[in-house]
């Protein structure tokens, strides 16, 4: 197929060689493995493990930034609604003659 040696980006392709025997292993060690550590690996590892800690408690921070800004936000509008409920419900109720709802005591003296 015409086109399939590029990829997307127009780079040319260099897929990699298993060369592999019949029963499973590799005839070569790959090139990765086969170059030993150094410090700066090993430094850079640690650094990079630290800033991807950093990165993720930066993002848990963030969300409970947000969580807090949208209670802020919220609140306000939940106490307005409450009130104007619950002044509506006691309007209707005492245009309704019902007065105060409730349970109503009466003690009988003897």
């Amino acid at each position: 197929m015409p086109g399939m040696e590029n990829d997307p980006f127009g780079r040319p392709r260099n897929p990699p060689v298993l060369d592999m025997t019949l029963d499973g292993q590799f005839r070569t060690a790959p090139e990765a493995a086969a170059r030993p550590r150094t410090w700066l690996d090993r430094a850079l590892g640690k650094v990079s493990g630290l800033a991807l800690l950093l990165a993720l408690g930066a993002g848990g921070l963030l969300l409970a930034a947000l969580a807090v800004v949208a209670i802020s936000l919220l609140l306000p509008v939940v106490l307005v609604a409450g009130v104007v409920g619950a002044g509506t419900l006691y309007w209707k109720l005492r245009r309704a003659g019902l007065g105060r709802p409730g349970v109503r005591f009466t003690v009988v003296r003897r």
